[in-house]
């Protein structure tokens, strides 16, 4: 596909998702194979691919930019790729204190643990992904996993996103469920999107 296309295809797209629209952007396949209290959906996803940045103190929108300067040529191949969805933003950063710890993240850096990924389409994730430009930007290959998964819309912010956790463990855990790890945030719209529309996630890793 030629830059003018790739650029115009994705302004179409975005376009559309202002109305809540995403048929064009492919998601990662996932099964609904139970669910719980509160409207708590619970999904079996394949294997999948992504490509994924730390996120420093809050900064998402430096997080986003890379994985986005990725897709859009900042590779070795200088290869454009559709974007998908959802983004997806794990636990977030916590704010930075004294003294400072070094731990094991994406990028190899010192700071939060918490990553921001965009989702690689399976034509991309069979052929092979082309390798990131940017040493903060890394690709990533994650199993088989099951989610508990809850939905809603309007616009995000972190009270909205603590609350609807909250929701999410409450009827993970009263189902004598275990919750693995932080809960997720997953994205499907862009921020210009009407809120009424949004179609917003929380999701948290649980066992069989």
């Amino acid at each position: 596909m030629s830059d003018f296309f790739y650029y115009l295809s994705a302004a179409g797209e975005s376009a559309l998702s202002v109305f809540g629209i995403r048929a064009p952007y492919e998601q990662p396949r996932y099964e609904v194979v139970g669910h719980l209290a509160d409207g708590v959906e619970i999904r079996a996803y394949a294997a999948r691919m992504a490509v994924q940045t730390p996120v420093r103190r809050g900064n998402d929108g430096e997080a986003f930019g890379r994985l986005f300067r990725y897709i859009t040529g900042a590779n070795q191949a200088d290869a454009k790729i559709a974007m998908t969805v959802p983004v997806e933003q794990t636990a977030r950063p916590i704010a930075m204190t004294i003294p400072v710890e070094t731990l094991a993240n994406p990028g190899g850096k010192p700071g939060s643990d918490a990553v921001m990924r965009f989702f690689l389409p399976r034509a991309v994730a069979e052929r092979g992904p082309p390798k990131p430009a940017d040493p903060l930007v890394s690709l990533v290959t994650l199993p088989p996993q099951q989610f508990a998964v809850l939905r809603f819309s309007g616009t995000v912010d972190d009270a909205s996103r603590t609350l609807h956790e909250q929701r999410l463990i409450a009827a993970v855990t009263g189902a004598g469920r275990h919750a693995a790890g932080s809960p997720s945030l997953l994205s499907y719209d862009p921020p210009f999107a009407l809120p009424f529309l949004r179609r917003n996630e929380v999701a948290v890793v649980v066992g069989k």
